[in-house]
């Protein structure tokens, strides 16, 4: 069994990264550079996210989209310190909802 600090790492990261490289490239119309400039990623890691090699879920509930889009339109305006604040915000969601417990139930 995993511990949750290694799941968040491992599984939920990955997608809240991969969900705001493609809000922001989508929807606030940022390049992969710039996405990947706000996101302190390489244009690199971007691009997996966006090709979907990496951070990959089913779906996603309503309620976190609605948040990553939040979230990303704080990003697009704020600085470094945004960013690392809106990741855990969107990781407490994922908590609060189940979703790591769900991850965790899955790799037995």
């Amino acid at each position: 069994m995993k511990v949750p600090c290694e799941i968040i790492v491992w599984e939920i990261l990955p997608i809240i990264r991969k969900e705001f490289a493609k809000s922001l490239i989508k929807d606030h119309g940022l390049t992969q550079r710039k996405a990947a400039e706000k996101l302190g990623l390489t244009e690199a890691s971007v691009s997996r996210y966006i090709s979907g090699k990496r951070g990959e879920i089913k779906k996603l509930n309503k309620e976190i989209m609605q948040e990553i889009q939040k979230s990303t339109t704080r990003i697009c305006k704020g600085d470094s310190l945004i960013l690392v604040e809106e990741i855990c915000r969107i990781c407490d969601l994922f908590k609060s909802n189940g979703l790591i417990d769900n991850i965790n139930n899955t790799d037995k």
